[in-house]
């Protein structure tokens, strides 16, 4: 018996339930230090290219951090209800705890420490996707519009004369870009509408083609209102926006053909703007481009609203 004269057991102690939860969300926390093959996708798609593991990992860190931190929580919560119920014998108001400060700063750091750590790892992989090399392998201009999507290939192709440099139909992207262009790229297009169809899956769209294993630069212009460019297994998108342009790179890294849609909503037909893309050997990728040129799909499609001379001013100070 306890000394009060009950029946019941002696309660433990806060400090010891605390630190048995504590240390069980330290085990899950540190558990994100395993690669991303070790942790289900968690709803995303199987990563293609070579950036994506980079940012699935960063997902499933995410979600190991919230489940820790929703363990620790919980945990609290109903230790608290369990043991600090009313007892059925007594009717005294229990003990009741007003200003503790240790308590107070460690609501108060916890959350802090929480949101510094996922800001460092977001900043961090931000910083690296976003990352441009100074010579890509391959550029597209990737063209949103109501209610599709058009592709200027940014290549010197044999049959196509011109040079993207000086294209009037790429006027509107901003000289940082323009100066990585390859020289004399008289350049090849792909246009759809939402009726396209992929002829080998039916998919809606157009179907933009990539090589395999080479760095691919996005370019993104919009000819009307804001869309997004998102390819679903690339496990990366970005805003298209009439006045400002985007850029991204990827390496595909396996074949086949992928889904790709508008994740922005951008009008009344927003759900019809979606797209294909088809990686395949550079070989056939060169192939493709030429099969364009005899199409006479040769130069390039308006890219869109130009850039404006605040974005032009605000890019220009920051370099």
């Amino acid at each position: 018996m306890s000394p009060n004269g009950s029946d019941r057991s002696p309660r433990r102690p806060m400090r010891r339930k605390l630190l048995q939860a504590l240390t069980a969300g330290l085990v899950l926390a540190t558990a994100t230090g395993c690669t991303y093959e070790d942790f289900p996708r968690l709803g995303m798609p199987t990563p293609t290219t070579e950036e994506a593991p980079r940012i699935l990992s960063l997902w499933q860190g995410s979600w190991a951090a919230a489940l820790a931190t929703g363990v620790l929580v919980w945990g609290l919560i109903l230790w608290s209800v369990f043991f600090h119920r009313r007892s059925r014998t007594k009717v005294e108001v229990p003990p009741q705890t007003r200003y503790n400060l240790p308590i107070e700063a460690l609501y108060t750091m916890v959350p802090l420490v929480i949101v510094s750590v996922l800001f460092y790892f977001t900043a961090r992989d931000e910083s690296d996707l976003l990352s441009l090399k100074k010579k890509p392998d391959v550029t597209v201009n990737v063209v949103g519009f109501q209610w599709s999507w058009c592709f200027n290939h940014i290549e010197d192709v044999p049959g196509s004369t011109g040079d993207a440099k000086t294209s009037k139909e790429l006027a509107g992207i901003p000289d940082r870009f323009v100066e990585d262009f390859p020289a004399n790229a008289g350049g090849v297009y792909d246009c759809g509408t939402p009726g396209t169809r992929n002829p080998q899956t039916n998919n809606p769209g157009p179907t933009l083609w990539l090589p395999k294993g080479k760095t691919v630069r996005f370019v993104l212009t919009s000819r009307d209102v804001i869309h997004s460019f998102w390819v679903v297994p690339f496990l990366m998108k970005q805003d298209v926006i009439p006045g400002h342009t985007n850029a991204f790179e990827v390496t595909p890294n396996k074949e086949g053909t992928f889904l790709g849609k508008c994740a922005e909503l951008c009008g009344v037909d927003h759900s019809r703007m979606l797209f294909n893309v088809k990686v395949v050997s550079p070989e056939r990728y060169e192939q493709h481009l030429q099969d364009l040129a005899k199409k006479g799909q040769t130069g390039y499609v308006p890219a869109g609203i130009a850039q404006t001379s605040h974005e032009k001013n605000r890019e220009t100070n920051n370099l």
